[in-house]
Formats: structure tokens, C-alpha cells, sequence
């Protein structure tokens, strides 16, 4: 439900920028393209070395990821079972997973194999054991893209061991005016230029083949290796994207994209000192990283535009909201959350300090309840709480804020109305026994969680969101983006 930022110094060294930016899951979508047909896919599997097994196959795009698209409860040693994948999922990456028992009497342990599926049946001798043994679990002969990827990684290893070598060299060695520095310039510039080049052909080779779209992540981009730090970053973020193809489709359906993506704007995010220029600098991440997917494929458009707006919402970055703004009403853009940025913006436009907050109702007792806006209360201030018992951002907090609340509540500063989105029977449960620890605040269950009236009136996407009201006009004082942003506004 969210991500976190912590901002920090440039450091000396490029390889050691570790700012997080997103952590939040990447939207998938379903793609239909010309050199794959619709049709659904078969993966026949002969097994061997184990007693039995359970057999799962996860997708890592769909409409469900990461959930199992096609499960055999029972398959025995010796044994030969059929998997089914719809059209829908082709072509896609996935994963395998075998829960084994070694001896018939055996606990049930996991394995997991990745494996690319494109426009070919799959037959797959495996070993749940011995997954990594060629000659334990392999395809069938002619097999395409698991081979190609196997044959491709082995020497782009290779190859940019080499190039590691000569890059670890340069950003190590402390004489920058001396020739030998010029001349490892050089020569790692000859190799990026020859390895980039080798990429490409290996994309055109195999084009016939999904996995082709994965090699284009593995680009290099120039650097500027006689600038100063800021300017070396400035180089990367600057020819990030030169060796991308926004033109094609199928790389919305890689795992590699959100990885690249994210890598993108830790660029951005290493020279974050302040949560001010963090604002700046991921929006600006934002607008060009759209701007280039903006003249490729529509829905490759719409993706970038959702990534990113996942990230501003879960980090409160309003002006990356706002930046993407013109995107949606672009009908090229083809974006899943075109309705949450709208919602987004318009809170954004609505719920602003100095007007009055939305009511809601309270239960006050069995039968009775309690409008906000009249709740009494001795405390100068009403804090709003949207949360949720089994979003892990909300319990950081909560076990935050409850300690603190304590103190503010014997000066008479504040109350805490704490407005649940747990809505399914897996989160109520958590619910009920997560407030029997909150003594003190005011409790309360939004039926419809995130699509309840209380959740609409205040615009929440995401959890936890803080709105802090003054008691006596019930007017927004502030909407708190963190913990430490309702600590500030309390001045300890």
C-alpha cells in the first residue's frame, strides 16, 4: 500500500545510490501482438527424482499476477501431467512451483523454476531436486525461448564482466588527469559501444522469439566519466533511455521493466538532499521518463503514466500528480488509472487546509450515533485517520503515533479518529483485535473500505492517509504526508 523515502547526502560513489523509490507492485496488462497468436499454450511435464508434487504455474502479468493461473494438486514420480494456459497469458513469463516430497512421508518443500513461455508448446523433463541441472530438468529439443535466454545471458555475463572490470577501474582510480585514466576511458567506451551493438543484433536475431524484449534493459548508456559526480548522474539520466524500444508492446509483459524503471529514478533520487527536492526531481524523473514513452506504443504510454502515479500517491508528491494531468486526457494514453488521478486531483483541488472537513457519522453506543463535525471533545485538535490492520505502512504508524497520541492527550491537544478501510473476512478480524491495543482514540469501520462514503468524501486512494482538523470550525489545518510532517506541526 505505499513505499517509503528517506532522503540523504550525494555520496562518493555511484554504485552505492540505495534510495528506494517505489516497492509498491507494477501495473500488468494484457497485450495482444502480431507475432503471437491468442491461442492457448500446453507445458507437458515428465517428472522424476521425487515421491510427488504439487504443481503451480504463476504468472508475473494478467489480470491476476502472481496468483496461479493453472494448478495440479498430484503428480507421481515417474508421472507425465499436462498444464493448460489460457491465450490470454501468451506470451508471458511465469513461474513453476513444485512443492515436492522427496519420500512419500516427506513435508511438502518448494521449488521454483522461471521460464518464458512465447508461441510454442512446451514438453519439460524436471527433477524438482535438481532444477538447475541441465541434464536433470531440460525442454524438449527445439525448444526457443528458454534456450535463447539461456544462450543470451551466458555471454552477456561475459561480456560485461569485462566491461565491470574496466568501469570499477575508472570510478576507483584516483589520478583522473593521467593518460592511463584517458586511455581506459577510451577503451571502455570502444567496449559499450561494441557490446551495445552486439545487444541490438541479439534483439534482431531472435525477434521471433518474447524474450528478445527483455535484452533491450541490458543497454548501457554513456558517462561522463571527466565530470563530477552530479554531472556523471546528470549523463545517465540524460541517455537512460536511448536503447529503448517504447514502440513495443510486449515489454509490459517482462519482469525486467519496473526493475529498469525503478533503477531510472534512484538516478534522480541519489541527489534527493531534501523531501523538497526529492518533490522536484521525482516529478521531473516522471516527465521525462512519459514523455519519451509518450511518442511509442499507446499502452506502454499508459503504463509509464500509471507507474509513476504510483509513486507520487504513495509518497504524497502532489505536484507529480498534477504533472500528469494533461497525460490522462490524451486518448493515445492508455492508462488503468485514468478514474484514481482524476479522484486524486480533485481531492487535491478540494481537501486543502483553511475549509471544512467532510462529516461522517459515528457510533456513540449500541443504538446511537455521532455526526464528526459535533463530536464533543476538550482537545484543540481532531485528527482523521484512514488505516488499515493489515497494511504494514499503517502499522509503522500507528506504533508511531499511539505513544505520542498518549502524551498530546493528557496535554488536551488531540484526538484520534481512526477510520478503518479493513473491509474483506481476512482483514475485519485483524481489525477487531488491533484496536483492543489503541485505548483512546475513536473507532471506526468505513463499510465499503476504500469505496465507502467516508473514503470517497475525503478522496483516499491509499492507507494511511492523516487529515488534521481543528476542533472548534472543523477546518483543515493540515493533511499530514508522514509522521514526522504531524510532529513538526506540533512543534515537538
Amino acid at each position: 500500500m505505499g513505499w517509503h523515502f528517506v532522503a540523504y547526502k550525494t555520496n562518493n560513489n555511484l554504485v552505492k545510490n540505495k534510495v528506494v523509490f517505489f516497492t509498491v507492485l507494477a501495473v500488468s496488462l494484457c497485450i495482444a501482438c502480431n507475432l503471437y497468436s491468442a491461442r492457448e499454450r500446453s507445458i507437458i511435464i515428465h517428472l522424476r527424482g521425487v515421491s510427488e508434487t504439487k504443481i503451480s504455474l504463476i504468472p508475473f502479468s494478467g489480470a491476476k499476477p502472481y496468483k496461479p493461473v493453472s494448478e495440479i494438486l498430484v503428480v507421481k514420480n515417474g508421472e507425465t501431467s499436462t498444464i493448460t494456459i489460457p491465450g490470454t497469458f501468451i506470451p508471458s513469463e511465469f513461474v513453476l512451483r513444485y512443492d515436492y516430497k522427496e519420500n512419500a512421508n516427506s513435508t511438502p518443500y518448494p521449488a521454483e523454476q522461471h521460464l518464458f513461455v512465447g508461441n510454442q508448446d512446451l514438453e519439460l523433463w524436471v527433477n524438482p531436486l535438481r532444477l538447475h541441472d541441465s541434464e536433470s530438468t531440460h525442454f524438449q529439443r527445439g525448444e526457443k525461448e528458454n534456450s535463447v535466454f539461456e544462450t543470451f545471458n551466458k555471454e552477456n555475463t561475459k561480456q560485461k564482466e569485462k566491461l565491470g572490470l574496466l568501469q570499477n577501474f575508472l570510478m576507483k582510480y584516483d589520478e583522473p588527469d593521467s593518460k592511463l585514466y584517458s586511455e581506459c576511458i577510451s577503451e571502455f567506451e570502444k567496449r559499450r559501444t561494441k557490446y551495445n551493438d552486439w545487444l541490438a543484433g541479439q534483439v534482431k536475431l531472435h525477434n521471433d522469439c518474447f524474450v528478445s524484449t527483455t535484452f533491450m534493459f541490458q543497454y548501457i548508456p554513456p558517462m561522463d566519466w571527466k565530470g563530477n559526480e552530479a554531472e556523471s548522474i546528470q549523463c545517465l539520466m540524460t541517455h537512460y533511455f536511448d536503447g529503448t524500444d517504447f514502440k513495443e508492446p510486449l515489454i509490459l509483459k517482462t519482469t525486467d521493466l519496473k526493475e529498469w524503471m525503478d533503477k531510472y529514478v534512484n538516478l534522480y533520487g541519489s541527489i534527493s538532499t531534501t523531501p523538497q527536492l526529492r518533490d522536484s526531481l521525482f516529478t521531473l524523473a516522471g516527465y521525462r521518463a512519459i514523455e519519451k514513452a509518450k511518442g511509442g506504443n499507446s499502452k506502454v504510454y499508459g503504463w509509464m503514466v500509471d507507474y509513476f502515479f504510483n509513486g507520487y500517491e504513495t509518497n504524497g508528491i502532489a505536484k507529480g500528480i498534477k504533472m500528469l494531468e494533461p497525460y490522462i486526457n490524451d486518448p493515445h494514453c492508455l492508462t488503468a488509472k485514468k478514474l484514481e488521478i482524476e479522484k486524486r486531483l480533485k481531492g487535491m483541488e478540494t481537501l486543502k487546509p483553511g475549509i471544512i472537513a467532510p462529516d461522517f457519522q459515528l457510533k456513540n453506543g449500541p443504538s446511537k450515533s455521532v455526526s464528526f463535525h459535533s463530536f464533543k471533545t476538550d482537545c484543540k485538535y481532531k485528527l482523521v485517520l484512514f488505516w488499515s490492520a493489515d497494511c504494514s505502512h499503517c502499522k509503522e504508524l500507528v506504533g508511531k503515533l499511539f505513544p505520542w497520541y498518549q502524551q498530546l492527550k493528557g496535554k488536551n491537544l488531540l484526538n484520534v479518529f481512526a477510520l478503518s478501510v479493513d473491509n474483506t473476512e481476512t482483514e475485519i478480524p485483524k481489525w477487531n483485535e488491533a484496536i483492543k491495543k489503541l485505548p483512546g482514540w475513536i473507532h471506526h469501520r468505513c463499510v465499503g473500505g476504500i469505496n465507502s462514503t467516508e473514503a470517497n468524501s475525503y478522496y483516499i486512494l491509499s492507507t494511511p492517509t492523516m487529515i488534521l482538523v481543528e476542533t472548534k470550525t472543523n477546518t483543515i489545518v493540515s493533511l499530514p504526508e508522514n509522521f514526522a510532517a504531524l510532529q513538526e506541526k506540533f512543534g515537538f
